[in-house]
């Protein structure tokens, strides 16, 4: 969950991928304000009853990469591209009520299941399973160039804010807009090392548990992964009263073979306990400098998350230098988007009108 705090063919990501370049990091000025008409009007995203919703009209799958990902997509395949990405523990339908809401406004959405979760695949049984920020975040790179995506307005939560944050830090090029709910949340390791106040580390027990032989166990039993998940969902979700339906549904993308080993070794890693593939060094050394965004952006705190204390975002606001809005969302727990769609929705299309 949210901490607060070109690869070439050596790294298997494909032909397309194998362009990625940090070209990005010395023109993101200019980036920042391309394609930006002010005045416009911004249409107004009308309101639905979170879990209208309960399965995407299209799943696809396509070889980008290192990966079979899995993906949903909805809206005109010409219209402007949105991506949103999910966290742990949850997958695509964080997103059920979302995206039907932007592809009825002409977006083509995309939805991917992250490395590890629903139908997302490994190529080769010979990749190793990591799962350090910069890996996941290449991934959706070489997801965006198999589906021939120049640039995208992407919007995320948890592992997914942090995915786009770093898209939009490593190549704004590709980056239209962001939607980052809990702010910047890039993470450094070396800062994880020190310790925190209580209470914060009381909220990540789970991270603790995962370090231990008995989480481990745990998650890689999917006996006792799954009612883990779903308690998860319970804590950091107060006023969320989703029905088991809505759970099971997001719970068979746990069933992944790579799900126990992937969210082990991202836990693991973020705190400093095994070392990151070497082959992201040169991404994780950029991203421990902690790398301001310069695409335009919009901020979101769920004011019932206990990982965010809410407030005005002056915690990160120097982490972004474009054009930028912040919102406090009352009443409304870490799913966000699928605890409040609408609102998350309307947060999408006005970033994109930024």
């Amino acid at each position: 969950m949210i901490n607060r705090r070109t690869f070439s063919k050596a790294v298997g990501l494909g032909t397309g991928a194998a362009a990625i370049s940090l070209s990005g990091l010395q023109n993101q000025a200019s980036a920042a304000t391309s394609h930006r008409t002010s005045g416009r009007p911004v249409p107004t995203v009308p309101t639905i009853t979170p879990g209208t919703h309960t399965s995407f009209p299209t799943l696809k799958q396509v070889k980008a990469g290192v990966l079979d990902i899995g993906y949903a997509e909805a809206g005109p395949a010409h219209g402007p591209v949105v991506i949103l990405l999910h966290g742990w523990p949850y997958d695509i339908h964080s997103y059920v009520d979302v995206a039907p809401l932007l592809a009825d406004l002409g977006y083509r959405v995309i939805v991917p299941y992250l490395r590890g979760h629903g139908s997302t695949r490994f190529l080769s049984s010979h990749t190793p399973r990591n799962a350090e920020q910069s890996a996941i975040a290449l991934d959706i790179i070489a997801l965006m160039d198999a589906l021939k995506i120049h640039r995208a307005v992407f919007a995320g939560f948890d592992w997914g804010s942090r995915t786009a944050d770093i898209i939009a830090a490593l190549w704004p090029e590709r980056v239209k807009a962001l939607v980052s709910t809990s702010g910047y949340v890039i993470t450094n390791v070396k800062a994880q090392l020190a310790p925190q106040a209580a209470a914060v580390e009381h909220n990540w027990w789970y991270q603790w548990y995962f370090a231990t032989d008995r989480g481990k166990q745990a998650m890689e039993d999917i006996k006792l992964r799954i009612p883990l998940c779903r308690y998860v969902w319970t804590l950091v979700s107060p006023n969320w009263n989703f029905s088991d339906a809505t759970f099971d549904r997001t719970a068979q993308a746990f069933h992944n073979p790579d799900y126990a080993a992937i969210v082990l070794y991202n836990y693991n890693w973020r705190i400093g306990l095994i070392e990151g593939d070497p082959r992201y060094d040169r991404y994780e050394k950029l991203l421990a400098a902690q790398p301001p965004i310069h695409v335009p952006t919009i901020t979101l705190d769920p004011a019932l998350d206990p990982f965010t204390a809410p407030g005005d975002g002056t915690s990160y606001r120097d982490h972004f230098t474009g054009k930028y809005e912040h919102r406090t969302i009352a009443n409304i727990g870490h799913n966000l988007p699928q605890e409040a769609p609408t609102t998350f929705a309307q947060a999408v299309v006005d970033a994109d009108y930024l």
